[in-house]
C-alpha cells in the first residue's frame, strides 16, 4: 500500500489487520532499521519523498520494544507511544485503538461552564497516578468543579517533574500509568460528568532525553526562547516538523478523548510563517470535529495581549478558544496586599483589578514600566475566552519557598480572593487544594539523571529569585523530599478552617452557576466602581432581568457600603464573612450592619 505520511501519526500504527505502519522522519541519514532486540529482528525502512522512511510489516506487534537505527546508531522513536523504562530506553509499540471506550455518549460541555481545576498528577495524591485520580472524581464534582485540567504528562526523566521537561510529546509519563491508565482516567471523568483539559509543550522540548537532534531539524538558531533554541515552525524543513505536531494534537483528542488543551506559553513558540502554526492547529482540529461531531478546544497561555490570537479565524486571529489571563491575577494579589516586585510592578491594585474587570486586559495600549514598551491591545472578545485564578501552579511554584495563598494571606483574604474569581464574567480556575486552604507547599522539583544538568537547574532556581522573594536557601529541586512536600494533605480536609473553607468554595460556586446574572459571561452586561482610599469595589452584572450586586472590601478596617442604586429589594445571598464560613479560631471584633462590611470579605446581593 502507498503510505502518506502527512495523513498518519508518526512512529508506529496499528491498522486493523494488525499490520504496522512505521513513519519516521530523518532528512539526513542514510539508511534507517528498525531493531526489534527481543525479537532479535533489524528490519529496513525504505526512504521516501521530504525525509520520510517508512515500512509496513507483521513482524512488529503491540508492546514490543524497538529502537530505530540511523546509520550506525540506535535511537528510541521522537514520536514515541510509550517510553517502560524512561527517556534513555527502548521505545514500546502501542495500539491505541486497543482501549474499549464506554464515552460514547459524552458531550463536552460548552466552554463557558467551564469550571476549572488544575492538578498535577503526582502530587494530587498519595499514590502520584492517574488511577488515583480517579478515586477523587466523585469529590470534585460534588463541590462544584466541571473540568479537570492535567499539567503535562509527556514522558519526562525520572518520576518528580512538572512536566514541562518532556522529551516524547506522544507518549505518556510511564510511572503515572502510561497511555492506558491516562485513557481509563478520561473515560472516568466522562463518566463522573468532568471534562479533562491537558497541559501541553509546543514550544520548547526538555535537555535530558532530547533526541531530536539526532533526527533532523527540529529546532532552528533563527530565535531562542528561555529554555534554548526555538521549534523550527518557519525555517528550512518546517513543514515536517509543524506536521508532527499538529499531528500531537489530534492525537489527543482523537485517540485519548481528552476534551481541550491548554498550551504552554504559546508567545515562545516563534513562525513569521504566512499561516501561523497555531492557526493551522486550529483549522486540523476543526476538520476533526466536524469528522467526529465532537467539541473539542484550544486554550493558550499567552501573555502578550494580542487580540489576534484568540480572535475567530474568519476575523484574521488565530482561532484560539481562550487564553489564560495573568494580569487579572497580579490586580488581584496586589489589591489583596502581596508583593509589588518582579512581574507585580506594573499593576497598581485595586483600579487595576477593577480594568480587568472591565477590559479583560489590564495593558491594552498603556505604557509598561516593567516591560519598557507600550503594550496590549483592547478586545471585545467574550467572557468565555479568558482564564482567571488567584493562584496557579507556575505563580505558586516559581516562589522560592512554593508558599500557597494559604500561608501568604488570612484566612477571610483568601475568601475575598476566590470571591473575586467566581464574581468574573470569565471562566475560573482553581489550583489543587486551594478549596480547602491546603497548606503544603507546591515546590519546583526534577528527577534528572545527568549531574552536570542537575548543578544547572539548581543554580538557575537561585539565580531566578535574585530580584524576586527574600532571604534563606531555594530547597534543593533534584531532592525527593522537596516533591513529597509538595503532595496535597488530605488528611486535613475534614478539619477545622479546612472544613469551613471547603463549604465556602462549595457555596461559591453553586451560586455562580444558579445566579443568571453570574452564570452568563457577556462582558457587556457589567460595571464596576471602586473607592481607592477604602480599597472597596463594587461589581454590577445583569442577565434576563436578573441584577446581581458584588461587593468587596480589601481593607482591613469595616467600610460603608455604597450603593449606587435602589437596593431595599435587594437580599444578601453570600456574605463571606457569616459564620458559617468563619475560622473559628480568629478573633470577631466587628458587628455586622446592614450598612457595613467587614473587613477583607465580599457580600453579593440580588434582586
Amino acid at each position: 500500500m502507498t503510505i502518506n505520511p502527512l495523513n498518519m501519526q508518526p512512529g508506529i500504527t496499528f491498522l486493523a489487520n494488525r499490520k504496522a505502519i512505521v513513519i519516521l522522519w530523518a532528512p539526513y541519514a542514510r539508511k534507517v532499521a528498525i531493531v526489534l532486540p527481543e525479537k532479535q529482528l533489524t528490519i529496513s525502512l525504505k526512504k521516501k519523498d521530504r525525509g520520510y522512511w517508512e515500512l509496513e510489516s507483521d513482524q512488529i506487534q503491540p508492546n514490543d520494544r524497538y529502537k530505530f537505527l540511523l546509520d550506525d546508531k540506535e535511537l528510541p522513536d521522537p514520536a514515541s507511544k510509550s517510553q517502560p523504562d524512561g527517556v534513555h530506553g527502548a521505545s514500546q509499540a502501542i495500539d491505541l485503538q486497543a482501549t474499549a471506550w464506554s464515552d460514547q455518549n459524552w458531550q463536552n460541555p460548552p466552554l463557558a461552564e467551564y469550571i476549572i481545576y488544575e492538578l498535577h498528577t503526582g502530587t494530587f495524591t498519595p499514590e502520584g497516578t492517574f488511577k488515583s485520580i480517579e478515586h477523587k472524581l466523585a469529590y470534585l464534582k460534588n463541590f462544584g468543579i466541571t473540568a479537570i485540567e492535567i499539567m503535562p504528562v509527556a514522558q519526562f526523566p525520572g518520576e518528580r517533574n512538572w512536566g514541562y521537561d518532556g522529551v516524547f510529546p506522544y507518549a505518556v509519563q510511564n510511572s503515572y500509568g502510561g497511555h492506558q491508565g491516562l485513557m481509563e482516567l478520561v473515560n472516568a471523568c466522562h463518566k463522573a460528568g468532568l471534562a479533562v483539559i491537558l497541559d501541553v509543550v509546543y514550544n520548547h522540548i526538555g535537555p535530558e532525553g532530547n533526541y531530536f537532534n539526532e533526527f533532523g531539524p527540529y529546532f532552528t538558531d533563527k530565535y531562542h526562547t528561555p529554555w534554548g533554541n526555538a521549534i523550527n515552525f518557519d525555517d528550512a524543513w518546517c513543514d515536517e516538523v509543524r506536521n508532527y505536531f499538529i499531528l500531537n494534537v489530534l492525537m489527543w483528542f482523537r485517540d485519548f478523548h481528552i476534551d481541550a488543551l491548554r498550551m504552554d506559553a504559546v508567545h515562545a513558540i516563534k513562525d513569521f510563517s504566512p499561516k501561523h502554526i497555531l492557526q493551522e492547529m486550529k483549522e486540523a482540529v476543526d476538520d476533526l470535529v466536524a469528522e467526529t461531531g465532537r467539541a473539542h478546544y484550544l486554550i493558550i497561555e499567552f501573555d502578550l495581549n494580542d487580540k489576534r490570537f484568540i480572535d475567530p479565524i474568519e476575523k484574521h486571529g488565530f482561532g484560539m478558544d481562550a487564553q489564560w489571563i495573568d494580569e487579572f491575577h497580579h490586580a488581584l494579589r496586589v489589591t489583596a496586599g502581596g508583593e509589588r516586585n518582579g512581574y507585580y510592578s506594573d499593576f497598581n491594585g485595586i483600579a487595576h483589578l477593577a480594568k480587568a474587570y472591565q477590559d479583560a486586559y489590564v495593558y491594552d495600549g498603556q505604557y509598561s514600566q516593567q516591560r519598557l514598551k507600550t503594550f496590549g491591545t483592547k478586545t471585545d472578545n467574550p467572557g468565555q475566552q479568558f482564564v482567571v485564578f488567584s493562584q496557579n501552579h507556575d505563580h505558586v511554584g516559581n516562589r522560592m519557598l512554593g508558599e500557597r495563598s494559604s500561608t501568604l494571606f488570612s484566612f477571610e483574604m483568601q475568601k475575598l480572593m476566590a470571591g473575586a474569581v467566581m464574581v468574573s464574567p470569565y471562566l475560573p480556575m482553581l489550583f489543587m487544594g486551594e478549596e480547602w486552604s491546603e497548606q503544603n507547599p507546591f515546590l519546583y522539583f526534577v528527577s534528572h539523571t545527568d549531574k552536570e544538568l542537575i548543578e544547572a537547574v539548581r543554580k538557575g532556581r537561585k539565580e531566578e529569585f535574585a530580584a524576586f522573594h527574600a532571604e534563606g536557601e531555594a530547597p534543593d529541586p533534584q531532592a525527593e523530599t522537596t516533591f513529597k512536600q509538595s503532595k496535597l494533605n488530605w488528611e486535613s480536609l475534614d478539619k477545622g478552617q479546612h472544613k469551613t473553607m471547603l463549604h465556602y468554595y462549595k457555596t461559591l460556586i453553586a451560586l455562580r452557576k444558579k445566579l443568571p446574572a453570574l452564570h452568563s459571561l457577556n462582558r457587556k452586561n457589567l460595571t464596576v466602581d471602586f473607592n481607592e482610599q477604602q480599597q472597596t469595589l463594587q461589581l454590577h452584572r445583569w442577565e434576563a432581568g436578573q441584577h446581581v450586586y458584588c461587593f468587596l472590601n480589601f481593607s482591613k478596617e469595616q467600610q460603608p457600603l455604597v450603593f449606587t442604586t435602589g437596593h431595599n429589594d435587594l437580599k444578601v445571598v453570600l456574605d463571606s464573612s457569616a459564620t458559617e464560613f468563619k475560622d473559628t479560631s480568629e478573633k470577631q471584633g466587628y458587628l455586622t450592619t446592614p450598612e457595613t462590611i467587614q473587613p477583607e470579605s465580599i457580600i453579593i446581593y440580588t434582586n
